[in-house]
Protein backbone atom coordinates (compact mmCIF):
# COMPACT_ATOMS: atom_id res chain seq x y z
CA UNK A 1 0.00 0.00 0.00
CA UNK A 2 1.54 3.53 -1.16
CA UNK A 3 1.67 5.97 1.89
CA UNK A 4 0.10 9.36 1.40
CA UNK A 5 2.05 12.49 1.83
CA UNK A 6 1.27 14.55 4.50
CA UNK A 7 -0.33 17.65 3.45
CA UNK A 8 0.90 21.05 5.02
CA UNK A 9 -1.54 24.14 4.36
CA UNK A 10 -0.65 27.68 4.27
CA UNK A 11 -2.47 30.51 5.09
CA UNK A 12 -1.23 33.84 4.47
CA UNK A 13 -3.00 36.66 6.81
CA UNK A 14 -2.97 39.23 3.79
CA UNK A 15 -4.78 39.92 0.69
CA UNK A 16 -2.16 41.92 -1.40
CA UNK A 17 -0.81 40.66 -4.24
CA UNK A 18 2.80 41.14 -3.58
CA UNK A 19 2.34 40.34 0.28
CA UNK A 20 5.39 39.83 2.25
CA UNK A 21 3.73 37.20 4.21
CA UNK A 22 2.19 34.95 1.19
CA UNK A 23 6.07 35.69 -0.16
CA UNK A 24 7.50 34.30 3.36
CA UNK A 25 4.91 31.09 3.12
CA UNK A 26 6.20 30.63 -0.42
CA UNK A 27 10.04 30.48 1.08
CA UNK A 28 8.70 27.94 3.43
CA UNK A 29 7.38 25.85 0.78
CA UNK A 30 10.90 25.30 -0.72
CA UNK A 31 11.99 23.65 3.35
CA UNK A 32 9.63 21.46 3.45
CA UNK A 33 10.84 17.73 3.31
CA UNK A 34 10.47 15.18 1.35
CA UNK A 35 6.97 13.65 1.46
CA UNK A 36 5.36 16.85 2.53
CA UNK A 37 3.05 18.49 0.07
CA UNK A 38 2.68 22.24 0.70
CA UNK A 39 -0.75 23.90 -0.27
CA UNK A 40 -1.67 27.11 -0.41
CA UNK A 41 -5.02 28.18 1.09
CA UNK A 42 -6.11 31.92 -0.90
CA UNK A 43 -9.96 32.14 -0.54
CA UNK A 44 -9.85 34.41 2.76
CA UNK A 45 -11.34 37.27 0.41
CA UNK A 46 -14.20 35.08 -0.63
CA UNK A 47 -15.49 34.61 2.68
CA UNK A 48 -18.42 36.25 3.49
CA UNK A 49 -18.26 38.27 6.55
CA UNK A 50 -18.83 35.79 9.57
CA UNK A 51 -22.90 35.61 11.10
CA UNK A 52 -23.67 32.94 13.16
CA UNK A 53 -27.71 33.03 11.17
CA UNK A 54 -25.55 31.95 8.09
CA UNK A 55 -24.26 29.07 10.05
CA UNK A 56 -26.93 27.88 11.78
CA UNK A 57 -27.46 24.05 11.30
CA UNK A 58 -30.13 23.95 8.88
CA UNK A 59 -28.66 26.74 6.84
CA UNK A 60 -26.76 25.50 3.97
CA UNK A 61 -23.53 26.74 4.05
CA UNK A 62 -21.68 28.93 2.05
CA UNK A 63 -19.84 27.63 -1.31
CA UNK A 64 -16.74 29.69 -0.20
CA UNK A 65 -16.99 28.47 3.77
CA UNK A 66 -17.13 24.99 2.85
CA UNK A 67 -13.72 25.26 0.41
CA UNK A 68 -12.53 26.52 3.63
CA UNK A 69 -13.46 23.98 5.95
CA UNK A 70 -12.50 21.13 3.57
CA UNK A 71 -9.42 22.46 2.84
CA UNK A 72 -8.52 22.84 6.55
CA UNK A 73 -9.95 19.19 6.85
CA UNK A 74 -8.13 17.89 4.03
CA UNK A 75 -4.81 19.38 5.83
CA UNK A 76 -1.94 17.14 8.12
CA UNK A 77 -0.85 20.44 9.66
CA UNK A 78 -1.17 24.71 8.94
CA UNK A 79 1.18 27.02 8.84
CA UNK A 80 -0.76 30.66 9.14
CA UNK A 81 1.72 33.70 8.48
CA UNK A 82 -0.05 37.23 9.17
CA UNK A 83 1.17 40.80 9.09
CA UNK A 84 -0.08 42.88 12.07
CA UNK A 85 -2.79 45.99 10.93
CA UNK A 86 -3.85 48.33 13.99
CA UNK A 87 -1.97 45.87 16.78
CA UNK A 88 -3.91 42.91 15.97
CA UNK A 89 -4.73 39.90 13.47
CA UNK A 90 -6.18 41.35 9.78
CA UNK A 91 -9.87 41.26 9.34
CA UNK A 92 -10.26 38.90 6.60
CA UNK A 93 -8.30 35.93 8.79
CA UNK A 94 -9.85 36.78 11.93
CA UNK A 95 -12.97 36.03 9.93
CA UNK A 96 -12.04 33.36 8.11
CA UNK A 97 -11.06 31.66 11.97
CA UNK A 98 -14.49 32.72 13.37
CA UNK A 99 -15.82 30.39 10.75
CA UNK A 100 -14.20 27.27 12.32
CA UNK A 101 -14.21 28.59 15.73
CA UNK A 102 -17.89 26.24 16.45
CA UNK A 103 -16.56 23.50 14.19
CA UNK A 104 -13.45 20.88 14.96
CA UNK A 105 -10.91 21.47 11.81
CA UNK A 106 -8.49 23.28 14.28
CA UNK A 107 -9.26 21.15 17.11
CA UNK A 108 -5.78 18.78 17.89
CA UNK A 109 -4.37 20.34 14.77
CA UNK A 110 -0.51 21.09 14.39
CA UNK A 111 -0.56 24.32 13.69
CA UNK A 112 2.55 26.68 13.08
CA UNK A 113 1.54 30.81 13.74
CA UNK A 114 4.37 33.36 12.07
CA UNK A 115 3.93 37.01 11.92
CA UNK A 116 6.34 39.43 9.80
CA UNK A 117 6.25 42.94 9.88
CA UNK A 118 8.75 45.88 8.59
CA UNK A 119 8.47 47.36 12.38
CA UNK A 120 11.51 46.19 14.87
CA UNK A 121 8.76 43.99 16.58
CA UNK A 122 8.06 41.76 14.35
CA UNK A 123 4.30 42.14 14.72
CA UNK A 124 4.33 40.65 18.14
CA UNK A 125 1.02 41.35 19.28
CA UNK A 126 -0.98 40.07 16.37
CA UNK A 127 1.29 37.05 17.04
CA UNK A 128 0.42 36.84 20.27
CA UNK A 129 -3.61 37.62 19.43
CA UNK A 130 -3.43 34.83 16.98
CA UNK A 131 -1.56 32.19 18.65
CA UNK A 132 -5.01 32.89 21.62
CA UNK A 133 -7.71 32.90 19.22
CA UNK A 134 -6.07 28.86 17.91
CA UNK A 135 -5.74 27.79 21.43
CA UNK A 136 -9.04 28.59 21.99
CA UNK A 137 -10.09 26.58 19.19
CA UNK A 138 -7.86 23.44 20.72
CA UNK A 139 -5.13 23.82 17.89
CA UNK A 140 -1.76 21.86 18.77
CA UNK A 141 1.02 24.74 18.15
CA UNK A 142 4.21 23.53 18.96
CA UNK A 143 6.64 25.31 21.25
CA UNK A 144 9.11 25.45 18.48
CA UNK A 145 6.58 26.48 16.38
CA UNK A 146 5.84 30.49 16.45
CA UNK A 147 8.03 33.25 14.84
CA UNK A 148 7.70 36.85 14.59
CA UNK A 149 10.13 37.97 11.76
CA UNK A 150 11.12 41.54 12.60
CA UNK A 151 12.20 43.95 9.62
CA UNK A 152 11.29 41.14 7.13
CA UNK A 153 10.83 43.48 4.21
CA UNK A 154 15.21 43.47 4.72
CA UNK A 155 15.37 39.48 4.80
CA UNK A 156 13.53 38.71 1.49
CA UNK A 157 15.21 39.55 -1.77
CA UNK A 158 12.63 40.93 -4.20
CA UNK A 159 11.47 37.22 -5.96
CA UNK A 160 10.22 36.55 -2.00
CA UNK A 161 13.07 34.46 -0.76
CA UNK A 162 15.08 34.54 2.40
CA UNK A 163 18.18 36.21 2.69
CA UNK A 164 18.99 36.27 6.22
CA UNK A 165 20.62 33.17 7.81
CA UNK A 166 19.04 33.71 10.85
CA UNK A 167 15.77 33.93 9.28
CA UNK A 168 16.18 31.13 7.23
CA UNK A 169 17.20 28.58 10.68
CA UNK A 170 14.66 29.97 12.33
CA UNK A 171 11.81 28.72 9.81
CA UNK A 172 13.39 25.68 9.27
CA UNK A 173 13.00 25.07 13.14
CA UNK A 174 9.36 26.12 12.63
CA UNK A 175 8.73 23.61 9.99
CA UNK A 176 11.21 20.89 12.24
CA UNK A 177 8.59 21.59 15.21
CA UNK A 178 5.64 21.29 13.13
CA UNK A 179 6.27 18.07 11.21
CA UNK A 180 7.88 16.00 14.19
CA UNK A 181 4.64 16.76 16.19
CA UNK A 182 3.35 14.92 13.02
CA UNK A 183 5.11 12.01 13.89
Amino acid sequence: MEQRNLVVLSISGSLRNQSINSRLLSSIEGIMPTGVEFRRYDGLARLPHFSPDLDADEAEPHEAVYEWREQLRSADAIIICTPEYARGVPGSLKNALDWVVSSSEFMNMPTAVISASPHPDGGTTALASLILTLKMMSAAIPDEATLAVPFVSKKLDPDGSVIDMNTLSSLGNLVRALIQSLR
